[in-house]
């Protein structure tokens, strides 16, 4: 039989034990050839050197989690549980973005998703494109809210082109802001899921996180932030580069598009196409290419996306062919 103890230093008890001493009990009752004793700032283990070890990595991984976000809850005792097996070194790089609002936790769910959080973690810039669905904003609000907790940054900003998808804005009642609202509407309730409601009205009173159409981002240098570029295929060339000229020093740009749904007036190009075209050679870059394999809403949504592909597939093959006739036809005359 061996003893382990853990002190508890600089920490309020309660907020970290749980009421009842909830969370301790959990983790007793994940390990019980173990014997878990809380006394005072103390944590006593008792029991096998194996077990011993694998209760001591997740009480250091709930105590990092507590210094970095000021609380535990009974969900997030259990998810650090179930990691079990895993070393606590290689634990640093577990999935979870970031723990949101009542126990939500925020992990990529796809392949894809996760090639998006290690393309962040490399780069400055990103590029994330992908059908509706796939998740590319929401793990990139994440990812924003992420550095801002961790204080790698000290703002984020979210902006997107103001583009009528097939309505028209001005008819819309009120102000300028109040037209943009519903479009910026997925924004908003991704925050929702990730920070207080209190905190995140405190946060955009004192603009720590700034929601904006891209028109507002000209004349400005964009330092310490995280900055994230949402509906990217609507915007036009010189809007894009004024964007990406904006960057300034220790900021993370995410820019998140579907080239499949671009709601700018015929004939005119998309910046966002053009865009991965002149930069395809710059390091230090990263893009991430999403599909309907990552989609996670209703499953009827991958088959409809997969639906519109293969009708776009066949328009574009009939284009082909009709510019092909023609030019014969036209070299026959």
């Amino acid at each position: 039989m061996v003893e382990k103890v853990i002190t508890l230093e600089n920490i309020l008890l309660l907020d970290f034990l749980g009421s009842g001493n909830e969370n301790i009990r959990q983790i007793a009752a994940a390990f019980p050839q173990s014997k878990i004793v809380s006394r005072g700032n103390e944590i006593r283990i008792q029991g096998r050197a194996p077990e011993i070890l694998r209760i001591n990595d997740v009480i250091n991984m709930l105590l990092q989690h507590f210094n970095r976000f000021g609380h535990i809850t009974p969900d997030h005792v259990k998810e650090y549980i179930s990691l079990e097996g895993v070393p606590f070194e290689e634990n640093q790089k577990n999935d979870v973005i970031v723990y949101g609002n009542k126990g939500l936790v925020v992990k990529p769910k796809s392949p894809n998703q996760r090639k998006l959080v290690e393309a962040c973690f490399k780069n400055d810039l990103v590029f994330a494109l992908g059908p509706a669905g796939t998740g590319k904003t929401y793990i990139a609000v994440a990812l924003a809210v992420r550095a801002l907790k961790n204080r790698e940054v000290k703002r984020i900003i979210i902006t997107r082109p103001a583009v009528e998808a097939g309505e028209n804005l001005g008819f819309l009642p009120g102000d300028l802001q109040e037209k943009l609202d519903p479009y910026l509407r997925p924004i908003y309730d991704a925050l929702s899921d990730m920070v207080p409601s209190e905190k995140l009205k405190f946060y955009q009173e004192t603009r720590v996180i700034e929601i904006a159409p891209l028109a507002y981002m000209r004349g400005r240098t964009l330092h310490d932030a995280f900055v994230l570029l949402d509906e990217a295929q609507n915007t036009t060339s010189e809007q894009i580069k004024m964007f990406l000229t904006r960057m300034g020093p220790n900021s993370k740009v995410i820019i998140t598009g579907d080239q499949s749904q671009v709601d700018l007036p015929k004939r005119q190009k998309s910046g966002l196409s053009e865009s991965l075209k002149v930069l395809k050679d710059v390091k230090g870059i990263g893009v991430v290419n999403l599909s309907g394999k990552d989609v996670i809403r209703h499953k009827l949504v991958k088959s409809i996306i997969e639906a519109y592909e293969k009708s776009e597939a066949e328009k574009k093959q009939e284009r082909d062919e009709y510019i092909r006739r023609k030019g014969k036809d036209e070299g026959t005359a």
